[in-house]
């Protein structure tokens, strides 16, 4: 990428650009919503991501649990990263719409702080299923999610018919 495409991209798309062990920068809509520019990354390698998240106040119900109607917004947004997680540039998909997800909610999510892992489960030219499932911070197992993305080419590029 050249300077010049690099500074446009940055100013357009800034969170692209996370500081070390971040998942995201500043700037993306859903993931400033839920703070993701603060969640820590303790694995990054091909198909696989495991971060460390707060649970913001504007998320949680009136029990002080995460609200499950969030719930589908942490799983899409780690889901689309973990698609991309260790892949050189050339093979990350650039786009990607979400074209199913299961949640399985088996225990409250409390916070302050949860685990994420994510794994990419399988991938078939433009078909991607990632698994993705939420621990407390004794490992309990909260939520578990599957999600079905499909590679798109976004609209108004060459090839979009």
């Amino acid at each position: 990428m050249s300077d010049d495409a690099e500074d446009y991209e940055r100013r357009i798309r800034p969170w692209r650009f996370p500081p070390p062990g971040r998942l995201i920068g500043r700037g993306h809509p859903a993931g400033d919503f839920l703070e993701a520019y603060d969640w820590q990354v303790d694995v990054a390698e091909l198909g696989h991501l495991r971060v460390r998240v707060h649970l913001p106040d504007r998320v949680r119900n009136p029990r002080g649990q995460l609200f499950g109607g969030f719930t589908p917004t942490y799983v899409d947004l780690i889901s689309l990263f973990t698609t991309r997680a260790g892949e050189p540039p050339a093979n990350r998909p650039m786009w990607l719409a979400t074209t199913s997800m299961r949640i399985d909610y088996l225990a409250p999510v409390l916070g302050p702080t949860f685990a994420i892992d994510s794994r990419l489960i399988h991938r078939r030219k433009r078909v991607f299923l990632v698994e993705t499932r939420f621990f407390d911070d004794a490992e309990q197992l909260l939520v578990l999610a599957a999600t079905h993305m499909l590679s798109i080419q976004p609209q108004g590029t060459l090839g979009d018919g």
